[in-house]
């Protein structure tokens, strides 16, 4: 086949896929019910494989990225940036995810599991970028079905992260801070504070205590609240450097580590090689034995076992992220449950295209600001 020949296929296929195979003047005349159907499932198809390659639409369901993204705002996330995946559960209803709409019924069958493979994208995960992915955490669904969770990527694979009393380091130097990002703040007043205030400073996160409020919010504005005379205190809700918190990664009393103290911690790199002594055995056992497709991992006596195998050495199979909400103290992101591995990647966060708030009224649902804004 000649490459003219070759190109005048390809663009014969290409037209079949998005406007329908041509139409035989000479075939019979089809009925008004076929017609429909055959629009119905044409739409169903372009809809789906647009869905999968190109661009998908996503909710913010909470105020985890607050301020820099709000409940309510709807987006396109691209598939194109990062590279789509090929799916791994192929028996789904078209259009789901998980269940069928507003039923409790699951939309898939996980008889058929397929290998994921990655198209080649635009670009590579980089620091900073606002990432939709499956939350790894989420056992009861296969990998490309599991919730999806939208988060900033503060460390890439191959990068050392540590936060040192709120501030991000990567690789030993201060980390660039979201321009909106908030911390958990006590507001101390006798007063009870008219909801008009709270609404001035862009506080959406907030609710009573005896002692005045609990409130999410950036640090310049928690400077301008210690302003208004009758605020006694704003005090950040800060965790204590040694005081380890259970539920934080690596779940293990070895580590001190909590929200604002943490690390310092590697992020595994496809390709990279590391001793499994007893330390990397415990930060990266789970990785290991959840995300790289080994039938069969153990720890015994601190020493890990794959396959009956003792493992000394470990060589990591693809990339992994660290993934923060920019609203620190009210987020559940990789502090709390590790790595997100690259196969779990959905997308990068791409557009606002509309942004509706719950609490406003007919003629301010609508966050006009905010709609077809590009996402930093």
């Amino acid at each position: 086949m000649t490459s003219k020949e070759f190109l005048n296929k390809a663009s014969y296929w290409a037209k079949v896929i998005l406007l329908g195979k041509p139409k035989d003047p000479n075939a019979p005349k089809k009925g008004l019910l076929k017609e429909w159907l055959d629009a119905i499932v044409f739409a169903v198809v372009a809809a789906s494989l647009i869905r999968w390659a190109f661009i998908e639409a996503y909710t913010i369901p909470t105020p985890s990225m607050e301020r820099s993204l709000l409940v309510g705002d709807f987006l396109f996330v691209s598939k194109m940036h990062y590279g789509a995946r090929t799916p791994k559960t192929p028996l789904q209803v078209p259009l789901t995810h998980q269940k069928i709409w507003g039923t409790e019924i699951p939309s898939f069958s996980d008889l058929i599991q397929l290998p994921s493979f990655r198209l080649p994208g635009f670009t590579h995960i980089k620091n900073n970028d606002i990432v939709v992915f499956n939350w790894p955490a989420d056992d009861g669904y296969p990998t490309d079905l599991k919730t999806n969770y939208i988060k900033r990527c503060l460390a890439i694979a191959g990068d050392t992260l540590q936060i040192k009393d709120t501030q991000v380091y990567i690789n030993s130097k201060p980390a660039e801070n979201p321009e909106m990002y908030q911390f958990q703040y006590f507001l101390i007043t006798k007063e009870t504070l008219n909801d008009r205030i709270f609404k001035i400073n862009n506080i959406t996160d907030y609710y009573r205590i005896p002692e005045g409020y609990v409130i999410h919010t950036q640090p310049n504005t928690a400077a301008k609240l210690k302003e208004i005379p009758f605020i006694e205190q704003v005090i950040m809700n800060k965790q204590q450097f040694g005081m380890g918190e259970p539920q934080i990664f690596p779940n293990n009393s070895k580590y001190n580590w909590n929200l604002d103290f943490f690390g310092p911690l590697w992020i595994p790199k496809e390709g990279s090689t590391i001793q499994m002594n007893a330390e990397n055995v415990t930060l990266y056992e789970t990785t290991i034995s959840r995300y790289e497709g080994w039938k069969d991992v153990k720890v015994q006596n601190g020493q890990l076992f794959i396959e009956g195998k003792m493992v000394k050495n470990y060589t990591f199979k693809q990339n992994y992220y660290f993934m923060m909400g920019d609203n620190r103290h009210n987020s559940l992101d990789s502090r709390f449950w590790g790595f997100v591995p690259e196969d779990h990647v959905v997308g990068k966060a791409l557009l606002i295209w509309m942004s509706l708030d719950k609490d406003g009224n007919f003629l301010n649902r609508i966050r006009w600001r905010r709609l077809f804004n590009f996402i930093d």
